[in-house]
């Protein structure tokens, strides 16, 4: 009796409070943390209520002629042609009820277009499967890869609170200042989409689309890649971390003090067990979601590492695919993706994991000289 008495309170609870009620059960559309997404949830609401009052009165009026002129009470049909007053009203009623909904909604589409007078500009640049984050004002970037543990994917352990919403390098952004985001794509078309800040908009290779976003709140904010775009499409989350403005500026400068040590790393002096440890990291993060972490592949499209011709082969073959990519096949190239040091780790790994071993190396140095030789 109470499970039930709980369940007819819930009830009367939404039918008396439906906005609220529905979105606690996930039912309804949610609140956002900006100014464009309380616009875009006061808008449906509006839409909601409008579509409500006509069903009331439709419905209304449908089931009291079906009840008031029903054939036991003797009610003869009525036999006319026309009416012109109806056919009027019911032309120029619906005309002003769209008419009603269309003012707000223009005027919430005028402002969610509106990328002018940004204070700062990210351009967001989707890959299989990942997202790259370039300010575009501060000189630096980084990629965004999700870090759900392969165990956790394969149910072999208890998932985690953010499954599948967890990145390793979240967009950071100050609260209470305009963000203009820049969006493309390098291979195929993704959507960036973070449901909290009323952001939805597709990354096309070869296009810029324009958004922007206001967040008033400082928190964690997630989503998702709404676009298809390949096997892993359900792992590449989006993350954004909005923070105050003085924490915003600190990070800021942290990041390009790690760019330019990045940078530094290609004149270091690296020895096998260096290259070997950053490699694996770096392989697990670039490459294992194709290649998979045993290096076993997916074959035909993502061929095995382990023992392959690329990975015991000539060397300057292997540094090739892996900078340039391959044309026609799945294989991306990384030349633009990775820095040096990153790159030679996850060659020299390839070539002295699984099994491989070479026994040779490849330095950031070599990279970096290869690059400038092409």
């Amino acid at each position: 009796m109470r499970v039930h008495a709980q369940r007819a309170g819930a009830l009367l609870g939404g039918l008396s409070f439906p906005a609220l009620s529905l979105a606690d059960w996930t039912v309804n559309m949610t609140p956002g943390v900006t100014g464009t997404s309380n616009d875009i949830f006061d808008l449906h609401m509006t839409i909601f209520w409008i579509c409500v009052a006509i069903g009331v009165v439709v419905f209304g009026i449908m089931f009291w002629s079906i009840f008031a002129h029903r054939k036991s009470q003797g009610a003869k049909p009525a036999n006319f042609h026309e009416n012109t007053l109806v056919e009027v009203l019911w032309t120029l009623i619906p005309l002003v009820i769209l008419v009603i909904m269309a003012i707000p909604a223009t005027a919430t589409l005028i402002d969610m277009y509106d990328t002018t007078e940004s204070d700062i500009d990210i351009k967001v640049t989707g890959y299989q499967w990942k997202w790259q984050y370039e300010y575009i004002n501060e000189d630096f970037g980084y990629f965004s890869n999700l870090t759900t543990p392969a165990d956790q994917i394969s149910n072999r352990q208890t998932k985690g609170e953010n499954y599948l919403l967890e990145v390793d390098n979240p967009m950071v952004i100050p609260v209470g200042k305009k963000v203009r985001f820049l969006l493309t794509a390098n291979d195929v078309i993704h959507s960036w989409w973070v449901p909290d800040f009323g952001v939805k908009k597709d990354a096309i290779p070869g296009f810029i689309n324009e958004a922007w976003t206001r967040v008033d709140k400082p928190g964690t904010y997630r989503g998702q890649c709404t676009e298809l775009c390949g096997k892993n499409h359900g792992f590449m989350p989006v993350v954004v971390k909005a923070v105050p403005e003085e924490e915003y500026n600190t990070w800021v400068a942290e990041q390009k003090a790690n760019a330019e040590k990045e940078r530094e790393l290609t004149q270091k002096d690296w020895t096998m067990e260096e290259l070997m440890e950053r490699g694996e990291k770096a392989y697990a993060t670039a490459c294992a979601a194709c290649h998979q972490a045993d290096g076993s592949g997916a074959p035909p499209a993502f061929p095995a590492l382990k023992g392959s011709a690329i990975a015991v082969g000539d060397i300057t073959a292997h540094i090739d695919i892996v900078v340039n990519g391959k044309p026609g096949t799945a294989m991306q190239a990384f030349g633009g993706q990775l820095n040096e040091a990153d790159l030679a780790a996850i060659i020299t790994y390839e070539r002295n994991a699984w099994g491989n071993k070479v026994g040779d190396m490849v330095t950031p140095k070599e990279i970096f000289d290869y690059k400038n030789e092409q």
